[in-house]
């Protein structure tokens, strides 16, 4: 007789059906478990019997085989040992055949029969409720596994003995309750910032119309300050934002104790980051930075200082919003439509822009050229606004805080936004459509400035040589700028501004 029980394996932020397949037979003793399993799975034979053992229960002297379809599919993770074992414990009767007919099961096994914590049940519990499947899952993730919806049947177990019970109908398992993380502290305020109005209105149009930002001053002049106060101005997320986030998240092992975050992701990752690091990949194609910035900041500080090949790597994730990973056994995708922040200082030693500074490595403009050539054309081609931050005077220390903060900002922001999800969403994209993510085709329709502006952004493509994409993005940047003056038509003021966010970085550029 084969039992059989069903769980799940994991391509990106999907959850793909598996059938765990256990038989039972006279012959010679072992432990065999096939269709293509990774090193964890493979050692999950000692932890069952560890964990079967220490429940009161041991394993029969018989041949044992355990077989993972479909059997051309990998399987990784540890996920894998409580499906088993339930597998094995209904092979000799411990628990009723039949009690694992309406679940997906998934969890971690301890040798003293604990189930513990595994990456994905949130993925996991989705998948389950559109198979019409109930899920076991570990006591850790069961609020995780709670969002997935009312009517899913979730057991979230502490031990085999007490799933075991529950099946027997001698104790009944309660359903856990989705849970919210609690926040670690209030998000950092504008109203810090002293100074920087033009960086600060460049922020706001960044986040109203979910533009990419570059911001280029020397040292100390609160690039970092600027970029981390970005979450506290975007809107809130949306139903569907926050499930394609919480998946990420769960997949790669960032929630904790099962408890979803309502706050917008902010990644700042090293410079000596990897492209693996940054793009996913490594062991079992694991989601990088770009996945886990989706629908929130990814900020790179010291931009010029990644390696070239890693900052190119972005271009494609910029443009479509998710990444594909190929590897030889591996072809994942994973969701990344996140919001490009960076921020570098205008040459090596920092000063390049100060007045009356002479580089010791030659003419200034040639160390700022040479030091902005790392970043490649193509790459700064697809953001969207670039501002100079200037250095920050005593002065500007010395006076009063700001009257506005991110309170007000933050207004604006959600003004804007709501114009732009009615505006794409009569047009049939979906919600969370941005100025920054519109089709190229549409903007062309919604952007179409008056006939002031038409003339303006017609001189500034010749004089400029913006490419296509460079053309678009300003009039992705000047519907933004309207969006915030509450307008339905661009005009000829909102693309002189759009225009002033090229900053210099074309003319380094060219020079380097």
């Amino acid at each position: 007789m084969v039992i059989r029980v069903a769980t799940v394996a994991f391509e990106g932020i999907e959850a793909r059906a598996v059938d765990v397949q256990v038989q039972i037979i006279p012959g010679s003793v072992v432990f065999n478990v096939v269709g293509l399993p990774d090193k964890a799975v493979g050692e999950s034979r000692e932890r069952v019997r560890g964990a079967l053992i220490a429940s009161g229960l041991a394993l029969p002297a018989k041949r044992i085989t355990v077989n993972l379809a479909p059997a051309d599919l990998p399987k990784e993770g540890s996920h894998y040992d409580l499906p088993i074992a339930l597998g094995v414990m209904a092979a000799i009767g411990a628990i009723p055949a039949d009690a694992l007919a309406g679940y997906c099961v998934l969890g971690e096994l301890a040798l003293d029969g604990g189930i513990t914590a595994v990456n994905g049940v949130l993925p996991a519990a989705i998948a389950a409720g559109a198979r019409g499947l109930g899920l076991v899952c570990p006591a850790a993730t069961g609020p995780e596994a709670a969002w997935a919806g009312g009517d899913l049947d979730v057991l979230a177990p502490r031990s085999l003995i007490q799933l075991v019970n529950h099946f027997k109908g001698s104790q009944v398992m309660a359903r856990p309750e989705p849970s919210v993380a609690s926040p670690a502290g209030p998000l950092p305020d504008l109203a810090d910032i002293k100074g920087q109005e033009g960086a600060k209105r460049a922020l706001e149009v960044a986040a109203a119309g979910g533009h990419n930002l570059l911001m280029n001053g020397p040292p100390g002049s609160g690039k970092s300050m600027l970029a981390a106060r970005l979450p506290s101005i975007l809107p809130p997320l949306g139903p569907r934002e926050l499930l394609d986030i919480s998946m990420i998240q769960s997949v790669a092992g960032e929630l904790k104790e099962g408890a979803l975050s309502d706050r917008r992701p902010f990644r700042q990752p090293h410079h000596s980051a990897s492209m693996a690091a940054l793009v996913g990949g490594g062991l079992g194609a694991r989601p990088g930075e770009v996945s886990l910035a989706h629908g929130g900041v990814l900020f790179l500080d010291e931009l010029p200082e990644f390696t070239p090949q890693v900052l190119d790597s972005l271009r494609q994730p910029m443009e479509t919003g998710e990444v594909m990973i190929a590897r030889a056994n591996h072809r994942v995708t994973y969701p990344a439509r996140f919001q490009l922040v960076a921020a570098m200082n205008p040459c090596r030693c920092g000063q390049g822009l100060e007045p009356g500074y002479t580089c010791r490595r030659g003419p200034n403009e040639r160390c700022m050229a040479q030091y902005q050539g790392r970043i490649s054309g193509p790459l700064i081609d697809r953001i969207d606004l670039r501002i100079e931050v200037p250095a920050v005077t005593a002065a500007d220390l010395i006076l009063p805080s700001p009257a506005e903060g991110s309170r007000e900002a933050a207004s604006r922001v959600v003004s804007a936004r709501t114009l732009q999800t009615a505006r794409y969403a009569g047009r049939g994209l979906p919600a969370a459509t941005t100025n920054a993510t519109c089709p190229a085709n549409l903007i062309t329709e919604v952007a179409s400035p008056d006939a002031d502006g038409a003339a303006l952004i017609r001189q500034a493509a010749e004089t400029m040589r913006l490419s296509a994409r460079g053309f678009h993005r300003i009039l992705r940047v000047a519907r933004t700028l309207a969006d915030l003056d509450g307008e339905a038509q661009v005009r000829r003021l909102h693309l002189a501004e759009a225009l002033s966010y090229r900053g210099r970085s074309d003319n380094a550029a060219a020079a380097a």
